[in-house]
């Protein structure tokens, strides 16, 4: 009799301590701008790779059909903070309609994370991205080094009012600001969108015949740019330079085809900001700023941007 109460309570003990051993789940939402593209889908990836990494750790990656669609990014942040997640992690499309919107969330006591594009929001856990104005200064800079100081260039940009089509533009004018021969004769919305930067692009070919070099803020417009310049077989006559380094776009560098891109490494961004989402969830300490880089990518190194 002895012998068999202690089996079972040997026995007992072993499954009280499995049951303590279990790991809780973590759930982690991350919320981009779309995913409608193929820079989005490589922050995906870094950012279910990193996932993966911790056991425990489920996450869901959502986001609305486009960029511009604002208030369907509103409403995925309502309905993660009815869930009680453990922490969002979060690419505003819009400050003014994203932030009421995260109060709420620290409200409830759900940390946040905000990456690719930083939000004055003095709430957040942490901001993990690239330097958006010195990317645009690079690409600025290569332009001006590329036309040798003078001629006419424009620039499609993001949605207005999104601080990292903002913060992109800026350092694209400190670039060329000083050069005395390069003039800046538009600015026009693209809204990230490559079948809009193709139409602006049309539009700029016809309104400026002198036009010698565009920057575009991300490559899905840069690509649309090359498409309509393409088309009326400009190729080689305007230099056209995007940011993001999309697979597509550094191709396109490598083909002669695009001038020049800014890489941000979408996987880094990704992997980032699920590591702080997750340390921040266990209640852990994060870095305030997490800088995941940015480099230009010429003909001369699209080789090692592929592999």
């Amino acid at each position: 009799m002895k012998t068999l109460i202690f089996i079972a309570l040997s026995a007992a003990l072993v499954m009280c301590c499995g049951c303590g051993s279990q790991t809780k789940t973590v759930n982690i939402t991350l919320v981009a701008k779309a995913l409608d593209s193929e820079w989005w889908q490589r922050v995906k990836a870094g950012a279910e790779a990193a996932a993966k990494a911790h056991p425990g750790v489920r996450l869901a990656v959502l986001a609305p059909d486009r960029e511009v669609n604002i208030d369907q990014q509103v409403s995925i942040l309502e309905d993660q903070i009815t869930k009680r997640v453990a922490a969002l992690i979060v690419a505003p499309a819009g400050a003014v309609e994203v932030v009421p919107v995260l109060d709420r969330a620290h409200a409830a006591g759900i940390p946040v994370v905000i990456f690719d594009t930083d939000v004055n929001w003095p709430s957040k856990v942490s901001f993990v991205g690239s330097d958006n104005r010195r990317a645009g200064q690079i690409a600025g800079e290569y332009i001006v080094k590329t036309l040798g100081g003078k001629g006419q260039v424009a620039v499609i940009r993001g949605i207005l009012g999104v601080l990292t089509h903002e913060d992109r533009l800026a350092g694209f004018r400190d670039a060329i600001g000083n050069t005395g021969g390069i003039h800046c004769v538009a600015v026009l919305p693209g809204n990230s969108e490559r079948a809009l930067g193709m139409s602006v692009m049309e539009d700029l070919l016809t309104r400026y015949p002198d036009l010698l070099a565009v920057f575009a803020t991300n490559d899905q417009m840069a690509l649309g740019a090359v498409e309509a310049i393409a088309a009326r077989n400009l190729q080689g006559k305007i230099a056209v330079v995007g940011i993001d380094a999309t697979r597509e776009a550094v191709r396109a560098v490598k083909a002669g085809r695009l001038a020049g891109d800014v890489a941000m490494y979408p996987e880094t961004l990704g992997r980032d900001a699920v590591e702080a989402a997750v340390k921040a969830a266990r209640g852990e300490p994060v870095e305030k700023r997490i800088h995941t880089g940015q480099a230009l990518v010429t003909r001369e190194n699209a080789d090692s941007f592929l592999r």
